[in-house]
């Protein structure tokens, strides 16, 4: 089967909501008000992209308990608890040390605001789901429990789009833990900062890394089709405009590598892919390398990040940024204009075809500078507004770290050599703002992504227990720092 977006790996969330049992026979018409509440969480959490495992209402920390294994059983990404009134800790505090996962608690009033001249005491419990946080917050730091909550009312969009903000960062971790990234070829020789310890990956972010050697494409495309190749050149035509410099004979070998990397991905079950082949005199092995280009930008425009260069850990940062909905570009430095004001970035190679300013466009190379072969190459620039520029860092010791910063992506001169390239304003002196990226430890290729998402990035770094380093603006310079919660209990900086 290929993999398209809405096939993708779901994230799990487990739902359970609750309130003090003692209150039932107390106030008759609270339970009925209570569960009518939980019921549309249910189906408001259910508009996500997303698996829900709805556990129920739970009354006491019998029931609570109960939920905890349940929960525990399903393997959940992200556990969302909804306190409807007030409960006890007790209730809770079981399903977030049991669970295995992070917990989010929401507290969701049913309106606005209470009918204070009408309201009895019933009524006013409906509302009373604010008097359990600060209890939770407590017992949560006192169990070494990261606490974590979402306050508002039912019809309240804004506390929805913090939740959503909370479910986007569960589907990454979930991608992260279960899903599977292809890396064949081998390293490019010479980029120390791109090597990776395979087992660090599964170490500090779950998942598997399938081993992968050319050979592994070359015996599928050979099995390619005139008519699939056929198929591939339609679809192709439809998404980029082609320079004259396209010569038609690399074109269709383009889109026979396309046919068989998609078959590749399929087989192995693929997330992400990273790649690289150095070959020497037009050898099969780097006419494959060279005919990726198209079908690495197809794939990554279905959600499923590929990277030249045997860049693993930049593939997994477009794919954290995919899952984000922000897209991700493969990425680096070009060059710096202090004229504009702008720092020029992109790449030879695949490119995210979804977040490109306009129609793409495939232009036929020569030589590609740097690597052996020649072909036809992506051209485009990032959608025009804000975006984000991320990272996937190692520290000494093995820990990954996520790095980014938020700029503007302009419109202004571009060149026309078969690369993506953007126009990224900073809101800094360009070379501050390079001093300050490099210092932060991140590698040479990152992703360029749509839209301002340090907001999503910083609850992926908590669910996920990444670091996270922030580039941008402090006072009247440009530095790095640590927003990460952990390292700011601990009072961490990095600059």
């Amino acid at each position: 089967m290929t993999r398209t977006p809405a096939t993708a790996r779901k994230p799990k969330i487990g739902l359970v909501a609750g309130g003090l049992g003692a209150y039932w026979p107390q106030f008759p018409d609270l339970l009925p008000q209570l569960q009518r509440s939980a019921a549309r969480v249910t189906e408001r959490m259910r508009e996500f992209d997303a698996e829900v495992v709805d556990v129920g209402f739970i009354s006491d920390a019998q029931e609570g308990a109960a939920a905890a294994e349940r929960l525990r059983a399903a393997d959940c990404d992200l556990i969302v608890g909804f306190l409807t009134t007030y409960m006890t800790a007790t209730m809770l505090v079981p399903i977030a040390q049991r669970s295995g996962a992070p917990v989010l608690l929401i507290n969701l009033q049913p309106t606005e605001a209470m009918d204070h001249a009408a309201f009895d005491t019933g009524q006013w419990l409906a509302y009373c789901g604010a008097c359990p946080l600060p209890e939770m917050a407590n017992a949560f730091e006192r169990g070494g429990i990261p606490f974590r909550s979402v306050s508002g009312h039912l019809e309240d969009e804004r506390a929805w789009s913090r939740i959503g903000r909370w479910i986007r960062a569960a589907g990454v971790r979930s991608v992260l833990r279960h899903g599977r990234h292809g890396l064949m070829g081998h390293l490019y020789p010479g980029m120390y900062d791109v090597s990776t310890d395979l087992t660090m990956v599964t170490g500090n972010l779950g998942g598997h890394v399938e081993v992968l050697e050319f050979d592994d494409l070359r015996v599928r495309v050979e099995k390619v089709t005139d008519t699939e190749v056929s198929d591939k050149l339609a679809d192709t035509l439809k998404t980029f405009e082609l320079a004259d410099t396209v010569v038609q004979d690399d074109l269709r070998w383009a889109a026979k590598v396309s046919v068989g990397l998609d078959r590749l991905v399929s087989d192995y079950d693929l997330d992400s892919l990273a790649y690289y082949h150095r070959g020497l005199d037009g050898e099969t092995h780097e006419r494959l390398g060279a005919g990726m280009i198209l079908g690495a930008s197809l794939l990554t425009a279905r959600g499923i990040p590929a990277a030249g260069e045997y860049e693993l850990r930049t593939s997994l940062a477009m794919l954290i940024t995919d899952r984000l909905g922000a897209g991700g570009s493969f990425t680096e430095l070009q060059a710096l204009n202090f004229r504009d004001g702008v720092v020029e970035m992109g790449h030879d190679g695949p490119a995210h075809l979804g977040i490109s300013e306009r129609r793409p466009l495939l232009r036929g190379l020569g030589v590609y500078h740097g690597k052996r072969g020649w072909g036809v190459s992506v051209e485009f620039d990032v959608r025009h507004g804000p975006v984000t520029v991320v990272g996937l860092g190692q520290t000494r010791d093995g820990r990954y770290k996520l790095i980014a910063s938020q700029g503007e992506v302009v419109n202004g001169p571009l060149l026309k050599i078969g690369n993506t390239t953007s126009r990224v304003d900073f809101r800094a002196d360009p070379g501050e703002w390079t001093d300050a990226w490099s210092a932060s430890g991140v590698a040479h290729h990152w992703a360029l992504a749509t839209g301002h998402i340090i907001p999503e990035l910083r609850s992926v770094a908590e669910l996920t227990g990444l670091e996270l380093i922030e580039v941008g603006e402090v006072g009247d310079r440009v530095a790095a720092w640590c927003s990460c919660a952990a390292t700011r209990h601990r009072g961490g900086r990095a600059s």
